[in-house]
């Protein structure tokens, strides 16, 4: 059985596709297991293949990018999704960290980006496109003491725990298990996190755990 990380393609142009291909079968760590040309395709092709990552394009025919998103997070808690776009409008980030992406990267940066996204979010970490961080952080933060960190005290270690693993996109079941709790005291610590930053979705999770420089850490 193969120690690499198996990914799995989808996205519409061939030609981004081979690129793809022959960069990750090059690194030593990774290797293509599948491709798929549509959303559709996509869903089926990551159910049949159960690959470790998918590396996902935004826009694609049939079912796109962030629809694929939903609907594989329904299925598979364990599946690593990076989004690979073109996109850096605020209103398309903050949808895929909604909809459970892993991370994300622009189609224009360097090839080494990709792969180092593809190994960071492999070794279970979440990933933000340098370019993007900004976007992501928003006003919001501009605005908020408690995203920028001033409340960080507040927070106790094992909450602080919590919030650091859902920021990297483990479910409450997964966290429960990762660190010998009950799904109840999770989404206890959970609560309680957000109501002392005073945060109410996961995209804003995402967003205090880039101002503490969570995401990019073992």
């Amino acid at each position: 059985m193969s120690d690499k990380l198996s990914i799995l393609i989808a996205e519409d142009h061939q030609t981004v596709r081979e690129g793809i291909k022959l960069l990750v079968n090059a690194q030593t760590d990774m290797e293509i297991v599948g491709e798929a040309s549509d959303g559709d395709i996509a869903v089926v092709e990551a159910e049949r293949l159960k690959p470790d990552l998918i590396v996902m394009d935004i826009s694609m025919p049939n079912m796109n990018g962030l629809r694929a998103t939903k609907r594989l997070r329904s299925l598979r808690l364990d599946l690593k999704i990076l989004i690979l776009t073109r996109h850096t409008d605020d209103g398309y980030l903050q949808q895929l960290i909604s909809a459970g992406a892993n991370g994300y990267v622009l189609k224009q940066s360097a090839p080494d980006e990709l792969i180092n996204a593809i190994r960071t979010i492999g070794s279970g970490n979440a990933y933000v496109d340098p370019s993007l961080q900004g976007k992501v952080l928003g006003s919001y933060a501009a605005r908020s003491s408690s995203l920028r960190g001033e409340n960080k005290s507040d927070l106790t270690d094992r909450e602080s725990e919590v919030i650091r693993l859902i920021a990297l996109g483990y479910s409450n079941k997964e966290i429960a298990e990762r660190i010998d709790l009950s799904v109840k005291t999770i989404e206890a610590h959970k609560a309680n996190s957000m109501r002392k930053l005073g945060i109410t979705s996961r995209t804003d999770i995402v967003r205090y755990a880039i101002l503490q420089n969570w995401l990019q850490d073992n």
